[in-house]
């Protein structure tokens, strides 16, 4: 880490700091983190759906319930004869605009 005199850090070609940039990777790990444990409750949601899990099981319940906070606003796009095909496609489109989302919001942060 050099540094000029005065205390003053050497700024890098994109404009911020070094330490500025470590803190927005820091950043784009959080996002990262926080996307994958969003889509992987998804998906976890739809596979316990399409077994069947029993839903009297609180933690089936509890992944469940956590699932469809988060594909709220996705549900119902598509209204299909079963449940199970409803949970997939409307569930999988939440998963899929996360997944996208959150990526985009990381490679922003990583510039």
């Amino acid at each position: 880490m050099s540094r000029f005199r005065g205390g003053r850090s050497r700024r890098r070609a994109g404009g911020g700091t070094h330490a500025t940039q470590r803190g927005l990777w820091g950043v784009a790990r959080l996002v990262s983190l926080v996307t994958a444990v969003i889509v992987g409750l998804i998906v976890l949601g739809i596979v316990l759906v399409l077994l069947e899990a029993n839903r009297t099981n609180e933690l089936v319940d509890l992944i469940l319930d956590v699932g469809g906070f988060f594909v709220e606003p996705f549900d119902n796009i598509f209204t299909l004869d079963s449940r199970k095909a409803n949970v997939v496609v409307n569930w999988g489109i939440g998963a899929l605009i996360y997944g996208a989302v959150g990526a985009l919001i990381i490679r922003l942060l990583q510039r």
